[in-house]
């Protein structure tokens, strides 16, 4: 028997039209199994560690856990935010960057990735979606005042900051997703009025993103981001001038001590093109993204790429909604005015999020890349923040990059240009 239109659309949204792309309950505080103390010790240590140089050393001498005592999805989960964390403070946690991880992080973190379906590194989902904590259990995740980090690098407030407005606007966008059901369903009942009701909801949903992601300059200050977080953000993907030509070996602790080329992985940074919202956001309205990053035409774009560093449901989710989505259509064949006049309202509205996601990276990012941190220059440190200052500083010609390894400036503003040209 065939389903209806309806629940057909019900099953495909399932759990995103209530919860989004957070996680159906409250990320784990921490590892409540004893086996898994030290991960936990360590984690809670990690700025320290970071700040006194001594994380190499304590991650080295650090047994290799096996897997076999996480039971449930939550701490899979827990375990991935504590990898991804060990992982990037390993690699960029000394003066200069390690391109080797020994067995006590590559081993379980291979399994942990396979098992969520995720790259061996530190993605937007471990980073923000699995490492919040809420001041209460009642409290709303949708203000960021009420939410704090699991997990940090730097112990600072400006990294909360930063990670919990991205937390704040995935709590915002459960309505958004709600509505793109709805509107779905408008659709295949030709309901142009209540198609284009949805459609103004929808806009209205965009601009509060919009002004939640301003709020990221209230406590998050550039010198802070630029200098002391986004450094461990990067990846290991297109990041020779960072000091990784290579990439980074995941080192299993294979007995005959033969290295695997296989092991010699490429991988992007966390980045917000990691969010399956965005995306969604784009997929709904039939903004669809050519190959940005040099590539050749028909390629696969930066922002397709991205999926493979979602977890799997999520990604498996926007493969569904790409495969459906038909509102852009819809409209473009109406004769009905304010339909189209609705549309274009949020179109321009995500052209106004992407607009404000601009001018967030040319304060954080462009412009603080012209202030170099004297400090880890007289060290003669190496990574994402101390190469960019110094190629600004000797006149090289270079492109900022992002931690996903983009052209950082020309990446966003065709973005953006995408999304304006989609107005029917």
């Amino acid at each position: 028997m065939l389903q209806s239109t309806d629940a057909v659309l019900n099953d495909l949204f399932e759990s995103y039209a209530e919860q989004g792309f957070l996680p159906d309950s409250l990320p784990l505080v921490r590892l409540s199994n004893p086996y898994y103390e030290s991960w936990e010790e360590i984690a809670s240590q990690l700025p320290n560690l970071i700040q006194t140089s001594q994380i190499r050393d304590k991650i080295d001498n650090m047994p290799v856990y096996t897997t076999e005592h996480l039971q449930t999805e939550p701490e899979w989960r827990r375990a991935c935010v504590i990898m991804g964390y060990f992982a990037h403070a390993y690699i960029w946690g000394g003066e200069i960057p390690k391109d080797r991880l020994p067995p006590s992080i590559s081993k379980p973190f291979l399994e942990i990735s396979a098992h969520l379906e995720l790259p061996a590194c530190a993605t937007y989902a471990g980073l923000t979606l699995w490492n919040f904590v809420p001041s209460n259990p009642e409290a709303d995740i949708t203000d960021p005042d009420n939410l704090h980090v699991q997990t940090s690098f730097t112990g600072t407030k400006d990294e909360e900051w930063f990670m919990v407005i991205s937390v704040a606007v995935e709590a915002k966008g459960t309505k958004l997703i709600s509505l793109m059901r709805d509107a779905f369903k408008a659709v295949a009942a030709n309901d142009v009025d209540l198609l284009t009701a949805l459609l103004c909801r929808f806009a209205d949903g965009l601009c509060d993103l919009t002004l939640t992601l301003k709020r990221m300059y209230e406590h998050n200050k550039p010198a802070v981001f630029f200098h002391q977080l986004r450094p461990f953000l990067a990846g290991s993907k297109n990041m020779g001038h960072a000091g990784l030509p290579n990439g980074v070996y995941y080192d299993v602790g294979d007995s005959d001590g033969v290295e695997r080329p296989e092991n010699w992985l490429q991988l992007s940074g966390g980045s917000n093109a990691q969010s399956s919202l965005i995306q969604a956001l784009d997929i709904f309205l039939g903004i669809k993204h050519s190959a940005t990053d040099g590539k050749q035409a028909g390629g696969p774009s930066f922002i397709q790429q991205m999926r493979d560093y979602m977890p799997g449901p999520h990604r498996r989710f926007l493969e569904a909604l790409s495969a459906r989505s038909n509102v852009r259509l819809f409209i473009l064949d109406s004769p009905v005015q304010p339909v189209k006049d609705a549309y274009n309202a949020a179109v321009n509205e995500l052209k106004a999020f992407r607009d404000a996601h601009i001018q967030m990276v040319t304060r954080y990012i462009v412009m603080a890349s012209r202030q170099p941190n004297p400090i880890e220059q007289a060290k003669g440190r190496m990574n994402l923040a101390t190469a960019s200052s110094q190629m600004k500083e000797t006149g090289a010609k270079t492109k900022l990059a992002g931690t996903g390894g983009t052209d950082l400036i020309p990446f966003l503003k065709k973005t953006r240009d995408t999304v304006q040209d989609a107005k029917c």
